[in-house]
């Protein structure tokens, strides 16, 4: 696979230990990175200015902490011009209850993951959705019974060529 980019094998080495393991001391991460302290800060410290590393974030419990409904929504829009897309997406940006949305081909527009609180705050939201003048043409829903899994890819194994 070619990279996009100009990242070499130990900025991809980088990434992927700050992807696993969030903020590491400079000689913990030079330790996994196997390159010496001072040159491994200065690839962090380029590849965070060049946009290359978004944020630090932790995995939480959730399900330790409090119940709530998590449902899996596809949504198909009325029109597909440019204007519709955008004033979808705009808004969408603005819910925190939809943690996760992904423009799709095929048989629907959008794949969404919503979670509240409460199925009655679901539907809430849905109902603000459409009555948002957003172009909702359609909707399913499919209620998660349990989270199997949850994880960012394998970067390294993404970057990688593939063995044969």
């Amino acid at each position: 696979m070619r990279l996009r980019t100009g990242l070499d094998p130990t900025d991809i080495r980088i990434l992927s230990a700050v992807q696993k393991h969030g903020q590491l001391s400079k000689a913990k991460l030079a330790e996994i990175v196997n390159l010496s302290a001072t040159p491994c800060w200065a690839r962090l410290n380029r590849l965070r200015a060049e946009g290359f590393i978004r944020g630090y974030h932790a995995d939480i419990a959730l399900d330790r902490i409090v119940d709530v409904t998590r449902v899996v929504v596809t949504i198909s829009l009325e029109h597909h011009r440019k204007s519709d897309f955008e004033r979808f997406e705009n808004h969408i940006l603005t819910e925190d209850a939809i943690i996760n949305c992904v423009a799709t081909g095929g048989g629907s527009d959008y794949v969404m993951t919503v979670v509240t609180p409460s199925l009655a705050s679901f539907q809430e939201l849905m109902e603000e959705l459409l009555s948002a003048e957003l172009g909702i043409d359609r909707y399913m829903t499919y209620f998660a019974t349990r989270l199997i899994k949850a994880k960012q890819p394998n970067l390294a194994k993404l970057v990688s060529p593939p063995q044969r």
